[in-house]
């Protein structure tokens, strides 16, 4: 069975030609000679709709622009004293933010993992799929100065991170930050409280925060918004650089 140039047409226009593409390899397989026409287009079809989750959440990873876009949650490790399990992380691999959407916090010293876990979260949230917008609260501030001379671009931006589905704001107020992009940040946070959540990472904690904001008033409206009733992780002061130097340097291929 072969499908004509017109018949590509027509599935084209209905939007299901990956469907018709996957049957038609099926057909011609002999692996499915026990199937009927029936059950080989059912499987044309769960194919092609796998294919086209795959190809979403490929998407969504690629929009997020993860540091490390191969961090995953069962590659954590969960040494005693960092304040994570197992059952934990899974649970918050499979959350749905959506319908459950409070904050998280991770703290630790630097070296700790916090990047590496706000991406397996930010990731497993992609796989189920969440739009993910991650940055660096020093990479944001610059972006925000420079949006700010364009007034479109600037609301643009704005409008972005007030509507991704998860927010990982990492390195937070590591650097302080100008009065302005503390206003972009208290309206970002306004837009999102109690409807989408955000994913903190820092050295620090929220009464550093207070203290490094430059206005006091907007200083308590943010922390307050990003921190009561948040979630939290602390990993302890376990440098994991060392760490996964150390292991490394305990392989038998090391070499320096």
């Amino acid at each position: 069975m072969t499908f004509t140039s017109i018949d590509y047409e027509k599935f084209r226009q209905l939007r299901v030609t990956h469907i018709a593409t996957r049957f038609e390899e099926l057909i011609t397989d002999e692996h499915y000679d026990t199937l009927t026409p029936e059950q080989i287009f059912l499987t044309a079809v769960d194919q092609a709709l796998e294919q086209r989750r795959v190809n979403r959440v490929d998407r969504l990873i690629k929009a997020a622009r993860f540091p490390i876009p191969q961090a995953s949650i069962a590659e954590l490790d969960y040494q005693p004293g960092r304040g994570i399990t197992k059952v934990r992380m899974q649970r918050y691999g499979a959350h749905d933010w959506s319908a459950d959407p409070m904050n998280l916090l991770i703290t630790s010293p630097t070296g700790g993992g916090k990047t590496y876990l706000a991406c397996a979260l930010g990731i497993a949230a992609c796989h189920n799929g969440h739009s993910v917008y991650y940055t660096r609260m020093d990479d944001l501030a610059r972006q925000l100065i420079i949006a700010r001379t364009d007034g479109i671009a600037h609301q643009k931006l704005l409008n972005t991170l007030s509507d991704t589905e998860m927010l990982i704001l990492d390195d937070f107020l590591t650097v302080g930050i100008d009065t302005d992009a503390a206003s972009d940040l208290f309206a970002v946070l306004a837009n999102r409280e109690h409807r989408l959540p955000t994913v903190i990472g820092s050295q620090t904690g929220p009464a550093h925060w207070v203290d490094i904001l430059p206005d006091r008033v907007a200083a308590d409206s943010i922390v307050n918004r990003l921190a009561n009733n948040a979630r939290k992780i602390n990993l302890g002061d376990i440098d994991m650089r060392q760490h996964r130097h150390l292991k490394a340097q305990s392989h038998k291929d090391y070499w320096q």
